[in-house]
């Protein structure tokens, strides 16, 4: 079924050429790089929890920093490994509530565990939120007490029927209704790890460095989503649902050398922020036309 999809959608996956367009207005990201970097990470699992000190590690050594986002009540989610990761400029993000598939099942449900999904993001001074499975209704989101979502894509046939395409690998802004506020809202534009590795089989980071020049050559935000879970770090041969690590490893590497010089490589949060900005400098400049 994947192998028939991935043939079905050649000619809008990975790359979906209309969402390179850039937003009306748009300035640009700081100090004139040529495009934006955020690494992301969903913990769906206690494995994954596991392995985010490895992961961590990882970026370090390259100097990159990203958001680790934790489902409060699948897991255990350690405060020492939260606050290890923000001591160390990490970012902590919230993935639903307990990835159990039902977050969407009715509105009365998603407000009902909006309330301690809005605990958590209080709790862990997170700014951030990720469905889990990527399902997404943004009038529910809205409920949420967040700066910006990450639970849309530019272009993914492989997500479920819940999830948002949203057609750009530019950040864009979701207005608020019925007196709530609005929130940033940052695809992910670069493929999933666990598609290209686990479902697709892939044998190599072709798919990513191909993406992410085009992604380069757009002036986009390369939004990587990609699971500790599935990576195997003891450089042993895959278990049945993982993926060398090493893989993750050899794109930083690649992003470091090829692109020195000519990416922001910022948290989500901070990208939020940026073109939060961007927003109220166009708002006030089309009031003054």
């Amino acid at each position: 079924m994947i192998r028939q999809k991935r043939l079905a959608y050649s000619e809008t996956w990975p790359i979906l050429e209309k969402a390179g367009e850039p937003p009306v207005r748009w300035s640009g990201w700081p100090d004139r790089k040529r495009f934006a970097l955020v690494l992301t990470h969903d913990v769906d699992t206690a494995k994954g929890h596991a392995n985010c000190p490895e992961l961590m590690a990882i970026e370090k050594k390259l100097g990159f920093r990203s958001s680790f986002n934790f489902v409060p009540e699948r897991y255990e989610v350690s405060p020492r490994l939260r606050t290890r990761l923000t001591d160390h400029g990490f970012e902590v993000g919230v993935h639903g509530l307990n990835h159990d598939g039902k977050l969407y099942k009715s509105e009365s449900v998603f407000m009902n565990r909006s309330h301690r999904i809005n605990q958590y993001l209080t709790d862990w001074n997170a700014v951030g939120f990720r469905s889990p499975a990527m399902h997404c209704k943004p009038e529910w989101i809205h409920h949420l007490n967040i700066e910006y979502d990450s639970s849309t894509f530019d272009t993914d046939p492989f997500e479920p029927g819940l999830s948002v395409n949203a057609d750009t690998i530019f950040p864009f802004w979701v207005s608020g209704n019925s007196g709530s506020h609005g929130y940033m809202e940052l695809p992910y534009t670069l493929p999933q790890d666990f598609t290209l590795f686990v479902l697709l089989k892939e044998k190599n980071i072709g798919i990513w460095k191909r993406k992410l020049e085009w992604i380069a050559e757009k002036g986009g935000m390369a939004l990587m989503n990609t699971h500790p879970d599935y990576m195997n770090f003891n450089g042993a041969n895959p278990g049945t649902g993982e993926f060398p690590a090493a893989y993750y490893f050899e794109f930083l590497y690649h992003i470091k050398k090829k692109y020195a010089g000519q990416y922001w490589q910022a948290l989500p949060r901070d990208v939020a922020s940026f073109c939060r900005k961007q927003i109220s400098r166009k708002t006030r400049s089309n009031n003054d036309d």
